[in-house]
């Protein structure tokens, strides 16, 4: 009798240690996730299937902060003297009227919607349709083409439901996702997957900086909600890769931090203000590590300064590697670049970043990008502003700015106020992509450059 009190005893401290185990931790990490980051709140999802997780909350708030985008685009068409002959003037020209349709987000409760540049391009007339039917002409606020978002403003007779921005820096690879959106005019539709990747550049050319999901998009969720399971706005669908044109496993936003500031630009100012720390620099990897004698194999390696810029006046050197940016770990360029993208010029940045083998950190005060310049091997470059697109008919290149060459130097009054198009059969978008694109050559090797004359003449040379 007295063995089994003992066993008895012993089962019974033993529950009732566990139970007790089991309420300390248990009920501590449930009341810390309610005031931690919003990321904590799913390590508690860890391990388990998509059917244990409650996507109807999120889906059930985002479908009524997404609306269906129409594009309405008025061209002439060229007149036919034959098929006029014939057909009389049936056959003669006129105007058409092209409709795309698309995705949008409501971001305000008085009617300022987010897309993607790409839905409204070259839109006569705009009409937004919301979830519950209503629909309402559309202005068009402002525009950032080079990260494919658009501001659009309606005017409705009530308050509108709109989606909240989470953090897209605090999201993590593998966090379930819900991707909202109008695909192939079914409206209302909600998409479930996870961040497959972050800080993605699909062009190489260390810019962009996508989230990539497996939320099934197609075409007409551009423009549309990519929200985590809380239902908070963490990234703007733009783009699929398919060689079909239909989503084939794989789907990227532009990050909401990204798209929050530039709104935010758009509505302050009415044009996005770009900050800029002045470097020239390239990404590490086992290759350059080797030639430059470094441990790391992972930043962003300085190849060069530029004059007057913040990163000067900070005292930051040719190379030095950049490994962090505030709080956040720089791994490759476009991790880079995805973080100063969200800041303005005069926004001070602490930058990390080991110097002959030391860890140091630096306060740099961001520059305004068009008060910086960049020389190509004697020839001075700017950014094209509109004036020079339209003058060109062009939507890409970087603009000469003078010539200091000597070999050049006979041509300057041609090449001068002319457009850099490409570089090594590359398409220049901008300064950023110069620096990409001659980040990954040796100082002595050659560059095939083509451009437009001051004149409007297509020239190629080698440089």
């Amino acid at each position: 009798m007295k063995k089994f009190a003992s066993l008895f005893f012993v089962s019974l401290l033993s529950g009732a240690t566990t139970l007790g185990a089991y309420k300390l931790f248990m009920e501590e990490g449930s009341s810390k996730s309610k005031l931690s980051v919003a990321t904590e709140n799913f390590s508690k999802n860890v391990g388990l299937s998509a059917e244990a997780v409650d996507f109807t909350v999120a889906a059930e708030n985002a479908v009524h902060h997404v609306v269906h985008v129409k594009n309405m685009t008025v061209y002439n068409v060229p007149s036919n003297p034959m098929m006029e002959f014939f057909y009389g003037t049936q056959g003669g020209g006129g105007q058409q009227t092209q409709v795309g349709t698309g995705s949008g987000v409501i971001i305000s409760e008085d009617g300022y919607i987010v897309t993607n540049n790409h839905v409204i391009k070259d839109a006569t007339q705009l009409e937004i349709t919301l979830n519950n039917n209503k629909t309402y002409k559309a202005k068009l606020i402002g525009t950032d083409s080079k990260m494919d978002i658009a501001l659009l403003k309606i005017d409705a007779n009530e308050k509108l439901p709109y989606a909240t921005f989470g953090n897209s820096d605090t999201i993590k690879v593998g966090e379930w996702v819900l991707a909202v959106g109008n695909p192939y005019n079914l409206t209302s539709t909600v998409t479930a997957g996870i961040v497959s990747a972050k800080a993605r550049d699909l062009n190489n050319t260390g810019i962009q900086s996508f989230i990539q999901t497996d939320a099934a998009v197609n075409p007409g969720n551009s423009g549309g909600a990519l929200v985590n399971t809380r239902g908070e706005l963490i990234g703007i669908n733009t783009m699929i890769s398919s060689q079909t044109g239909s989503y084939v496993g794989y789907s990227f936003a532009v990050p909401s931090n990204l798209a929050r500031k530039i709104v935010e630009d758009l509505m302050e100012f009415g044009n996005v203000q770009r900050g800029i720390l002045g470097i020239e620099a390239g990404e590490l990897n086992s290759a350059t590590s080797k030639e430059y004698g470094f441990k790391e194999t992972t930043g962003v390696l300085i190849g060069k300064v530029s004059k007057n810029s913040g990163a000067e006046s900070a005292g930051l050197r040719k190379n030095d590697i950049i490994t962090k940016l505030d709080e956040k770990s720089i791994l490759s360029f476009a991790d880079l670049t995805s973080y100063i993208n969200t800041k303005r010029p005069n926004d001070a940045v602490n930058v990390g970043i080991i110097r002959d083998g030391k860890n140091m950190s630096v306060s740099v005060k961001l520059s305004k990008k068009e008060m910086i310049n960049y020389e190509l091997k004697g020839i001075e470059l700017e950014d094209l502003d509109n004036v020079d697109m339209k003058r060109f008919r062009i939507d890409y290149g970087v603009k000469v700015k003078d010539i200091t060459n000597e070999e050049l130097a006979e041509y300057a009054d041609q090449l001068k106020g002319g457009v850099i198009l490409k570089i090594d059969n590359i398409k220049v978008n901008d300064i950023e992509t110069v620096n990409k694109i001659l980040a990954k050559k040796g100082e002595n090797q050659r560059s095939q450059i083509e451009m437009l004359t001051v004149n409007g003449q297509l020239l190629r040379f080698l440089l």
